[in-house]
């Protein structure tokens, strides 16, 4: 009995960091009516284990890195096909590289399935996701420049464009320019942009009415790209082609 209420307040614990985006341990013991002893040990416990970040200066908690991978697991097992996992799957093993493939939802960009390895490591972004960064990510740029002009302000009016890197895009000129370059060249690039010393590439995946409908991404550490660049695009393109004709097919 004593193990089943332990687990009952971590999942509490959890649900309350996921719906306030970031929380102290006091504002969960206040919102869970659990003595405040009680929660510093299951934060320290989930921090421990990586399923919270502890924000130290702020004295906050946020969801960490193995949340990241419950609910992408969960989104792989519901949302990609067989044949996006195994295109998905090919181009890591082809470029070495953690590879992902992800769906637009309107305005969002759904992470839906990754292929990596120990070797060749996933992106683990905690404080910002791709919905939140578009301007700054390979994935992101390939859903602006679909878009009308018109479209591509209000989004990014909305959402702002958040200096993450020295190298973030932030002006929506000077991205309106380089959307230009990925609309007419069919590749998007983005070099340090969204964390520091990595690079992605990412290609469109359309349905059988050509509309974009997601994209097939590759990163890696920038160091590893200089002389590679038309090797990552040409993979690119046959294994976003696969996915395409998927989708076509369907």
């Amino acid at each position: 009995m004593a193990t089943t209420s332990v687990i009952h307040r971590t999942f509490a614990v959890l649900e309350a960091v996921a719906a306030s985006g970031s929380t102290t341990a006091k504002e969960v013991a206040q919102q869970l009516e659990i003595p405040l002893p009680s929660v510093y040990r299951l934060l320290n416990d989930l921090v421990a284990n990586q399923y919270l970040v502890h924000l130290k200066d702020d004295g906050r908690f946020e969801l960490g890195p193995k949340c990241f991978d419950l609910g992408l697991s969960f989104r792989q097992r519901l949302l990609a096909p067989s044949p996006i996992r195994q295109a998905t799957a090919e181009l890591h093993r082809t470029l070495q590289a953690a590879s992902y493939f992800a769906v637009y939802r309107g305005a969002d960009i759904v992470l839906t399935y990754l292929s990596d390895c120990d070797q060749h490591p996933r992106l683990r972004p905690l404080r910002f996701g791709f919905h939140e960064a578009a301007h700054a990510t390979a994935f992101g740029k390939i859903l602006l420049s679909g878009m009308t002009a018109e479209q591509r302000g209000s989004y990014l009016e909305a959402r702002g464009m958040p200096i993450l890197t020295p190298h973030t895009i932030a002006r929506q000129d000077v991205l309106s320019d380089h959307l230009d370059e990925v609309s007419t060249r069919g590749i998007a690039w983005e070099h340090e942009e969204f964390l520091p010393r990595t690079t992605c590439a990412a290609a469109p995946v359309r349905n059988g009415s050509g509309m974009c409908v997601g994209a097939l991404a590759v990163s890696m550490p920038s160091r590893k790209v200089t002389g590679l660049e038309a090797r990552i695009e040409s993979a690119l393109r046959e294994y976003a082609g696969q996915c395409s004709r998927y989708m076509r097919a369907g």
